[in-house]
C-alpha cells in the first residue's frame, strides 16, 4: 500500500517531500527531483533547511511556524536552491503529518516552479527583502547575500550613485543572525570631522565646545547590532585609523576621554568612490580597505541590467498608484522601448522619477504613453523613435496631438521627426 501511494506522489507535478519532527527529510518525490535537481538518496536523512537554504529559513521556517501553531499553511512564495546552486522561485504549501492518536510526528511540504510559461512570459519574483530584480547579475548578489546569512564578516558595497547599495545593506541586516540586534546608519559624507567622530565613537563632558554632557557613539549603540557605514570613502584619513582599530581589535575611545571600550559589531559599508584610485590618492587607507572588503558586493548600473527595467516600472507604477490613487495597469510598448533604450546616468534613482513623473501626467485607468515621459528622455535618441513611430495610425497621432494641445513642435520632438514629417502625416490622417 505504502508502495502504491508513493507511485500516486510521484505521478503529481507538485513537489513533495516529508520531514519528521527533526526536520529529517524522509520522502522525495519525482517532482522535487525534477524541481531542484537532487535525488532522494542526496537528501533523505538530511536536514530539510541545509539542502535548500530557502529564504523562508533565514527567517522563521514554515514548517516550525506550522507545527508551533497547530495548522497549515498555503500559498508562501520562497526561493530554494537547487543542486546546481541557482535560485528558483516556489509557491510551497505546508501541511501537518499527525500518527493515529492526532499527534504531530513531522510535516508534508508541496512546492511548484512558479518559473512556467503563461503567454510567453516567465512568471517570476521581482523582490529580494525589497529590491527589485530578475537579471542574472541581481540573483547573483541576492545568492551571496544568503551565503553569508551566517557570518559577521564585513562587507563592501561598490556602485555607483543610485544603484540601491542601501536596499543591499539592508537586505545584508535583514537575512543575517543579527536581523534582530540593532542596526545603525552613519552617513559619512553628512556631518563635518569633528562631528563624524562624535556621532561614531561619542564623547565625554567638556571634549569640545557644547559638550556639555557625555554621549554615546553610534558604534556603542550598536554592540551586538551591525552598522551601515554609507559614503565610507569620506570619512577623512585620520578617522580611518580608529576605524581600522574597532575592526581589528574591537575597541574605541570616545573622544576626551582615556578608557577604552569594547564593542561587537559588524560592519558594512558602501561608497560610489572608486576605492583604488583613493588609495592611489592617498585619500583612503589600503589597510582598512582590506579589512572591509572581505565580501565585496558591486551593484551594477542600470545600464548593465536593462532586462530588470519593466519588473521596475511595475514596482514604481504600483507605488504611486497608491501615492496618487490612480489605476494605471500598464505602459504601451513605445513608451517602454523608449526606456529600454536610454543610458539611465541617475540609474534606478532616476527611473523612479521618471515614473512618478509619467504617473501624476497620465489620468488614471489609461496607461503610460510617449507624451507622459520627461522630454530630457528622448535626447539622441531621434533615430530609435523614428523609427518607433513609422507606422504610427491617425487615432494613435490624433491623441499625442490632443494630449500636447496640438502643439506640433513638441509632438514631433517626442515622434522624433521635423515639423515637415509631422504636417505630411497630419495631412495623410485627414487631420488638417
Amino acid at each position: 500500500m505504502l508502495k502504491r501511494n508513493e507511485e500516486i506522489l510521484d505521478f503529481l507535478a507538485e513537489g513533495i517531500f516529508t520531514v519528521d519532527k527533526n526536520f529529517i527529510v524522509n520522502y522525495f518525490n519525482k517532482a522535487a527531483e525534477r524541481i531542484t535537481g537532487f535525488t532522494p538518496d542526496e537528501v533523505k536523512g538530511r536536514k530539510c533547511k541545509q539542502i535548500f537554504q530557502s529564504d523562508l529559513c533565514m527567517d522563521k521556517c514554515p514548517i516550525a511556524e506550522a507545527l508551533s501553531m497547530g495548522k497549515n499553511l498555503f500559498d508562501l512564495k520562497s526561493k530554494i536552491r537547487k543542486k546546481d546552486g541557482t535560485l528558483v522561485n516556489v509557491k510551497l504549501n505546508v501541511g501537518i503529518l499527525r500518527d493515529e492518536n492526532q499527534n504531530p510526528i513531522g510535516g508534508v511540504i508541496t512546492f511548484r516552479d512558479l518559473c512556467y510559461l503563461v503567454n510567453n512570459e516567465c512568471e517570476n519574483f521581482d523582490h529580494f527583502y525589497g529590491i527589485v530584480g530578475n537579471s542574472r547579475v541581481m540573483t547573483n548578489i541576492f545568492n551571496l547575500i544568503q551565503e553569508i546569512a551566517y557570518t559577521d564578516t564585513s562587507v563592501l558595497i561598490t556602485g555607483e550613485t543610485g544603484t540601491g547599495k542601501e536596499m543591499i545593506a539592508n537586505a545584508i541586516q535583514a537575512t543575517s543572525r543579527r536581523k534582530n540586534e540593532k542596526y545603525i546608519k552613519v552617513n559619512c559624507a553628512v556631518l563635518p570631522p569633528s562631528l563624524l567622530a562624535s556621532e561614531l565613537f561619542g564623547h565625554s563632558k567638556g571634549a569640545f565646545t557644547d559638550a556639555i554632557k557625555d554621549r554615546i557613539g553610534r558604534f556603542e549603540l550598536a554592540d551586538g547590532g551591525t552598522i551601515f557605514l554609507d559614503e565610507i570613502a569620506e570619512m577623512p584619513i585620520q578617522m580611518q585609523a580608529q576605524l581600522l582599530r574597532v575592526i581589528q581589535e574591537g575597541t574605541f575611545e570616545r573622544l576626551g576621554e582615556s578608557i577604552t571600550r569594547k564593542v561587537d559589531v559588524r560592519i558594512i559599508a558602501a561608497t560610489n568612490v572608486d576605492i583604488k584610485e583613493a588609495i592611489n590618492a592617498g585619500r583612503f587607507r589600503e589597510d582598512l580597505y582590506y579589512r572591509l572588503n572581505v565580501i565585496p558586493i558591486e551593484v551594477p548600473p542600470l545600464r548593465e541590467r536593462k532586462e530588470d527595467i519593466p519588473f521596475l516600472i511595475n514596482h514604481f507604477l504600483k507605488k504611486y498608484n497608491l501615492i496618487y490613487k490612480k489605476e494605471i495597469k500598464k505602459i504601451e510598448k513605445d513608451a517602454l522601448e523608449v526606456l529600454m533604450a536610454y543610458q539611465w546616468p541617475g540609474n534606478i534613482r532616476e527611473l523612479e522619477n521618471v515614473i512618478e513623473y509619467a504617473v501624476i501626467r497620465t489620468k488614471s485607468e489609461e496607461s503610460l504613453t510617449l507624451c507622459s515621459l520627461p522630454e530630457f528622455i528622448f535626447e539622441g535618441m531621434t533615430t530609435c523613435i523614428k523609427k518607433q513611430n513609422q507606422n504610427i495610425s491617425p487615432a494613435r497621432l490624433l491623441q499625442l496631438l490632443e494630449e500636447n494641445r496640438w502643439n506640433k513642435s513638441k509632438v514631433a520632438r517626442l515622434l522624433g521627426i521635423n515639423r515637415t514629417t509631422l504636417w505630411r502625416w497630419m495631412k495623410e490622417s485627414n487631420l488638417i
